[in-house]
């Protein structure tokens, strides 16, 4: 993840700095890493492995939303928002 700056984002979401396994973190990185390959997807229309791979990661993210959504529905609300999640 080379153009994605990991620690600002851990910083931002996280609760300090070490803070790389929660759930706010990991669905803010995988949306970043979800932008990023949509943006490469939309100059290489034929990377079709690229494109399974995405598939993977919303479905990840899908996941992990769900079990936000259940266990803290005011944090995840903000979060999506904050992100710009449309589900």
């Amino acid at each position: 993840m080379a153009t994605i700056d990991k620690q600002a984002i851990i910083k931002e979401f996280g609760k300090n700095e070490n803070d790389t396994g929660s759930v706010a973190v990991q669905i803010a990185l995988l949306t970043a890493r979800i932008n990023h390959l949509t943006e490469h997807l939309k100059e290489n229309k034929q990377d079709n492995h690229c494109r399974r791979g995405l598939l993977k990661l919303v479905g990840r993210r899908t996941n992990l939303l769900n079990y936000y959504k259940e266990m803290d529905i005011e944090a995840y609300r903000a979060l999506k928002e904050k992100l710009q999640i449309r589900k």
